[in-house]
């Protein structure tokens, strides 16, 4: 379980030193989990320690939603006296999102039509 535990920090580490002196736009623990990914891959599978320490740490996920519910809370009065902007914004961004995508999907499959 300790070596599953250390590769997924060594990994992160890994993310933080790229992101810090490489790609300072993008966060650290994500480039660590694509080179973990990655390194997956080349091994082809997940040994068991690791597993077994993912494991865990999926028992727990929901724990990380209780910092964004409490900001939820904190924040109620400027949502509420800001509601009409952020639905209206909600709304917006669903409906560009699904007319761009069905723009996109009709391109492509006049394209594979034509080929």
């Amino acid at each position: 379980m300790i070596f599953g535990f250390v590769q997924i920090l060594l990994f992160q580490s890994l993310g933080e030193l790229v992101s810090k002196f490489l790609l300072p736009n993008l966060p650290g623990p994500v480039i660590g989990l694509v080179l973990l990914v990655l390194w997956l891959v080349i091994r082809k599978g997940v040994n068991a320690e690791l597993a077994m320490v993912a494991d865990g740490f999926s028992q727990y996920l929901g724990l990380l939603f209780v910092p964004a519910a409490v900001g939820v809370v904190l924040f109620l009065p400027q949502l509420k006296a800001n509601a009409l902007a952020i639905i209206a914004a909600l709304i917006g961004s669903v409906v560009l999102t699904i007319a761009s995508s069905a723009l996109v999907a009709r391109l492509l499959s006049k394209r594979a039509a034509h080929e």
